[in-house]
């Protein structure tokens, strides 16, 4: 479920919200308002996943009550007036609805707020995972327990992986043939024949080149660059 709020200073306009988002069966209406300051004090109070959001408001625009928010949740426009839609997408606003609102396209903007709320759900879920994941690698004798969020990159040494992470160094008899059977490929990505680096690390992607978080830098081979592109993207 989605939970939302409908902030719009037109009675009827709120009234047709209301209708639809009851037709929608992942919508949670909480409140509504007409008094952009009354809604402003309750969502600093209550966070809600998804405010639908008039422009034209009494005392303050609803650009700038969103603005005043400490956090940033889903957000769709809907006002009568076009000249500020390229604004509103400038704030990554999910949608913008001209009114009169027709279900169907209102339909079409919720669907895709419920895709965006579920992709950063799973985002989330892969980064607690990750956060928790160990493996567990031998080298010579020894077997070392590391945690994957620690690992900033690996890199191919003749018959060996050295795994980079944050306290050391850990040489590892596999080929890079076999990288990807020890770390996930959601997690982490081939930028060159030597060079496997972890997705999360990366601070900068600059022409052939990327800088993690570490400020290492790498080469991209060109064969491996239009995969790292399509992650990225």
């Amino acid at each position: 479920m989605i939970s939302c709020v409908i902030i719009d200073d037109e009675s009827k306009a709120i009234d047709v919200l209301k209708r639809y988002i009851e037709k929608v069966p992942f919508l949670e209406l909480k409140n509504s308002f007409r008094d952009p300051l009354l809604a402003l004090d309750y969502l600093q109070k209550e966070k809600v996943q998804l405010i639908f959001l008039d422009i034209n408001l009494p005392h303050v625009s609803g650009i700038d009550l969103f603005k005043a928010l400490l956090y940033e949740p889903l957000l769709i426009f809907t006002t009568a007036y076009s000249e500020f839609a390229v604004e509103s997408y400038e704030m990554r606003a999910i949608d913008y609805l001209l009114k009169p609102i027709l279900f169907d396209r209102f339909l079409k903007s919720v669907i895709k707020a419920n895709n965006h709320f579920l992709s950063k759900s799973h985002n989330l879920e892969t980064t607690e995972r990750i956060e928790k994941e160990e493996l567990y690698l031998k080298s010579g004798a020894k077997i070392h327990k590391i945690k994957v969020a620690d690992i900033f990159y690996i890199e191919k040494d003749g018959n060996y992986l050295v795994f980079h992470t944050k306290g050391e160094k850990i040489l590892v008899r596999k080929n890079m043939n076999q990288v990807f059977h020890i770390v996930n490929k959601d997690t982490f990505v081939r930028i060159h024949k030597s060079f496997v680096i972890a997705l999360r690390h990366i601070k900068v992607i600059h022409g052939h080149k990327v800088v993690l978080v570490n400020d290492q830098s790498f080469p991209i081979g060109i064969a491996y660059k239009e995969n790292l592109m399509s992650i990225i993207n």
